[in-house]
Formats: structure tokens, sequence, C-alpha cells
């Protein structure tokens, strides 16, 4: 296989550098650091440029904090300037790279992405009776330094990017606690081999792509099912007999042992097609999609919680409008109007005297949405009433 060299040029480089900051600050500009860093931005890019000509640059500490939705997870977020950092590298690995990914991998890379998986998984489920749905116990806080590490300098060979990009991953804080055994393992083995990613660093979902790349190929080309894509650590793999992806199942879980990854055992079967599989908080069936109740408990709580803020006055309809296009844009991708209708339509915020949805003029922002202008005023009082209404088709 061939290396690619002279990457750190480029990686250093004043447009690298200052491209890097913008695209880590887009949607973060009003936080204090993102602010603080764009506002010092010739003293702050010179800086980090000098310090990683130098060899000088070290990453900082991680901020640490949990979420619980749909399960708890730790999430670290590193200081701006690192992230900055990340980003640059990324810019210059993922082009070696992408041309090595499988076409089914739709994690984190432009042009694929959780639309694009759901479409692929909902036109396989159309064509074959029988679908194995595969989950990694523990992804981010599993994945060992010294076996990714290989994995990238297998493509690459410039020695100064490969040292940036292991300063960046031993740098890595510690993940949440799991220790399990593998064939060849002594006592000390797991507590010896470092590991872990942390969840929201550009580099640790770059990295994730490398390092199931292989597991990519191994199920192409050597497994063959009937069909097969894979969102980060969730795969799927369809095929026409129960039996032969039993099997299949079998020889993924060897496979993955030799990243020192495990399948998780109850999470990993074989379903009936017809009866539906869940995959991206989805639920998959072969003439139609379904969001997962889990999800629609969560779109209730996030509206009742939207809908609490903006009464208080801490939350402008613009914001509202910014908030709920993902849920819009996921939202189309399945019958769910009915579902959207109970969850969004609710959604009817006022100040002062009352409006009517009919008597507010709108403007689509997606299929069977709309968002009214903010602001009107009623004719019997002169009263200046401010509102947000999603409504049906």
């Amino acid at each position: 296989m061939r290396r690619v060299g002279n990457l750190w040029p480029s990686l250093v480089s004043w447009r690298n550098l200052y491209t890097s900051a913008y695209v880590a600050a887009r949607g973060k500009k009003t936080r204090p650091d993102v602010a603080t860093f764009l506002m010092n931005l010739e003293m702050e890019i010179p800086s980090l440029k000098r310090q990683l000509d130098s060899g000088e640059y070290r990453p900082g500490p991680y901020r640490t904090f949990s979420i619980h939705e749909p399960k708890q997870r730790m999430i670290s977020a590193a200081p701006f300037r690192d992230r900055v950092v990340h980003h640059a590298l990324v810019r210059v690995l993922e082009p070696v790279f992408e041309c090595r990914f499988s076409r089914d991998s739709y994690a984190c890379r432009r042009g694929f992405g959780t639309h694009r998986a759901l479409r692929h998984a909902s036109r396989a489920a159309a064509r074959y009776p029988f679908v194995l749905k595969c989950d990694v116990v523990k992804f981010f806080p599993s994945l060992d330094h010294e076996i990714l590490m290989g994995l990238v300098e297998r493509k690459i060979k410039c020695r100064e990017t490969l040292s940036l990009a292991r300063r960046i991953v031993d740098g890595s804080n510690p993940q949440i606690p799991h220790v399990v055994y593998f064939p060849g393992d002594d006592l000390f083995s797991p507590n010896e081999r470092r590991r872990g990613l942390p969840i929201g660093n550009q580099t640790s979902q770059f990295f994730a792509n490398v390092y199931l790349d292989p597991l990519d190929h191994f199920v192409r080309e050597v497994l063959r099912p009937g069909d097969y894509l894979r969102y980060a650590d969730d795969f799927l793999l369809f095929g026409e007999d129960r039996r032969e992806l039993e099997s299949i199942r079998s020889k993924i879980e060897g496979y993955l042992q030799g990243f020192r990854l495990l399948v998780h055992e109850r999470k990993t079967r074989v379903y009936r097609c017809r009866d539906g599989v869940g995959f991206l908080g989805w639920r998959i069936f072969p003439d139609r999609m379904r969001l997962a109740r889990s999800n629609v408990i969560r779109f209730k709580r996030r509206a009742r919680a939207m809908q609490s803020a903006y009464a208080e006055g801490e939350l402008g309809w613009r914001k509202i409008h910014e908030r709920i296009r993902a849920w819009i844009a996921h939202a189309e991708h399945g019958d769910t109007w009915r579902l959207r209708e109970r969850v969004l339509g609710d959604l009817v915020f006022r100040r002062g005297c009352g409006v009517s949805k009919e008597a507010l003029p709108s403007t689509t922002i997606g299929a069977g949405f709309a968002v009214p202008t903010a602001t009107g005023t009623t004719p019997e009082t002169g009263t200046t009433t401010t509102a947000f209404v999603v409504s049906g088709r």
C-alpha cells in the first residue's frame, strides 16, 4: 500500500489554520472562549503555528459533562484552540483516507450522513427478509491507541503529522472504565494498553471511521452479505437466510476481537425485516419508517421546554426556528406526519393578547411546517403581540 508523505506544510499553512478556526467556530461564535479566540485571531493563529512548527504544541485539559439521551454518555470538550488543531489535522488526513473508505460507511462524511443511511437501510429492508443488527460495546472508550495509530501509519508516512496525531490521541482524557480480556492477554494487559477517545472531538469521529474501515472491507469482500451499511459502531447486514446471518455474526465477533472490540450480546441479533429493526432512532420496515418511541418522548419534552422558555422570554422565535430545523429535516424521511402534528403542532406561543393561527401569515420552512412572522397587532386593543406557530399541512 502506497503511503502519503509531506502533509505537514499543508497542515500548518496559514490558509488551513485560519479556515479551521472559522469552521470550528460555526454555530458557537457567541460562546465566550470562541469569541475571545476570534477577537484575538491575528495573535492566536501565529502563536499556534509557532508551537506546531517547533513541536511545542500540547493539547490542553478537557471539560467533561454527561448527557442522558438516549443513554448516559460522557462528553469531552477540548479547549477551542485545540479544536482548531483537530480540524486542521482532519482537513489534511481526510482526503487521503476518503478514497479508501467504503461507500457503506455513513458517519461523519461529506455527502453521506444519517438521512442517506436511512434511505439505504429502507431500500435493503424492502429487498431482503432478514437483517443482522450489530452494536459494539462501549465503542469510543474501547478504541485501542496502538491499533489506531498502526492503521494511520499504514497510510501516512509524514513524521510531523503522525507525531501530532499521536499527541492528540495520547492526550485523550480517561474515559468510562471498561476492562475486557481478549485471547493472548495476561493479567495486566487491559490496564497497560491505552484506550479510549473522547466523544465530541472532530478527530475522534474521523479516527472511528479509520478504526472500523477494515471491518467494512472484511464484510463486503469476504463475508459478502446481501447488503450492508454502517453508521459509527452500529451496522446492519441484510440477507435471504437467517442461519447464514447467524454464521456471519460469529465471524464478525471473531474479527472484531483482533481490534479489541466486543459485540453487544443483547443488542446484536437477527430480525425479520417485516417486524422492523431499530436504526439511528427509527424503526425501519420494508414499506415505511417510524420514529422510535424514545425519540417521540424526547421531542415532546423538548417542545414543552421550548414553550416554557418562550413564555418566560428566555427564548426567541428565531432561536426556536433554528432548533426545530433538524427535527423537520429528520422527520421528512419517514411517514410521521401525525406524530409531528401532535408534537410540534402545540408550539403556539403568545405574549399579550391571543392571536389565532389563521390570522398569522407564515413562511414555509419544511414539508408540512410553517413559521409565522414574529409580531402582529390586535385591532381591538392595539396591543402588539409576538407569536410563534408551527402549523399543519
